[in-house]
């Protein structure tokens, strides 16, 4: 395990949007990619989780986070960890919910102070990629260090551990 390394994602099973229709994921997207990170580096894992559930519904899913979004919400989560401080390098999953991160991230990167660290953003997406979420996540953290970020098409997400692989050699964190 490589303590150093937090693998921190939000991620929601149940309906979503993959290639051009609505299916339904018994585990969501970026928590598949979150995981296979965890494996490849040895990062502890943290799920990003609200108490407030989302849908297991799309449409009714996309109206809870727009309205969120809308109000600058920071939904609380069910969990926090104690300390970020043991961390050098945090690499951040969500899904693209209107353009930028999940506010529950939001919460999340409220919660601690990430000066000195470096943050690797991940996204998954079916076809809007990073969205402004980059610079929403430099905005949030100025003392961080923020990397490119790598966005995954969720319907390619258990076929892209080569695309996940190579980035995470050019962030320095695989030989």
């Amino acid at each position: 395990m490589n303590n150093k390394i937090l693998v921190a994602y939000f991620s929601r099973a149940g309906n979503n949007y993959v290639g051009s229709s609505i299916v339904d994921l018994p585990v969501g997207n970026t928590e598949i990619v979150a995981r296979m990170i965890a494996q490849l580096t040895g990062g502890n894992l943290f799920k990003i989780d609200p108490v407030k559930k989302y849908s297991t519904d799309y449409t009714i899913c996309t109206e809870e986070a727009k309205k969120e979004l809308d109000a600058n919400a920071r939904p609380q989560l069910a969990e926090y960890l104690d300390s970020i401080t043991a961390y050098d390098t945090i690499i951040l999953g969500f899904p693209n919910y209107w353009s930028t991160m999940p506010m529950p991230v939001w919460t999340f990167l409220d919660k601690y102070d990430f000066s000195g660290k470096t943050i690797l953003p991940l996204c998954t997406h079916e076809g809007s990629g990073m969205g402004r979420s980059e610079s929403d996540l430099k905005k949030l953290c100025p003392g961080a260090t923020v990397l490119n970020g790598l966005a995954i098409r969720g319907s390619a997400v258990k076929t892209a551990q080569a695309e996940v692989t190579g980035w995470l050699q050019k962030a320095g964190l695989l030989a």
